[in-house]
């Protein structure tokens, strides 16, 4: 090949929004046992309706991200985790909580490629079914 039939090479970056990770998150979290729901908050819940509202406008259908915020640093690459969740009564809260980081951790960088520095767990409540206490 001349130089002139060589393909141009091309830069291309990839930029991963926290959205993304954070929806990727929420759906690891949400499989793990012992998880009976993400906790938006009120926090979560504020910054949640104004994504929804703007996904909406835009007509897209937004995934769940309640309960989970994502942050995202380009220069030098980071991304964290913060996850509030319910856990069940029948379970050790530690233990799922733990359970959850790996989950989480696995699943974004299995996703984006980009392996989180910290993913947070925050219980906010232990469900209690079958009145056991």
């Amino acid at each position: 090949m001349t130089r002139e039939q060589a393909p141009a090479r091309q830069l291309v970056e990839t930029v991963i929004s926290p959205p993304v990770i954070a929806a990727v998150s929420a759906h690891a979290a949400a499989q793990v046992p012992g998880v009976v729901r993400l906790e938006p908050g009120l926090r979560g819940l504020a910054s949640s309706l104004t994504r929804i509202a703007r996904q909406r406008i835009k007509g897209l259908e937004p995934a769940p991200t309640e309960g989970v915020r994502a942050f995202v640093e380009h220069d030098p690459p980071d991304v964290r985790v913060e996850i509030d969740l319910s856990v069940s009564g029948l379970d050790q809260a530690a233990a799922t909580a733990q359970a959850v980081q790996r989950a989480v951790a696995k699943a974004v960088t299995e996703a984006t490629g980009l392996t989180p520095s910290a993913v947070s767990v925050s219980i906010l409540d232990i469900e209690i079914r079958g009145g056991l206490l």
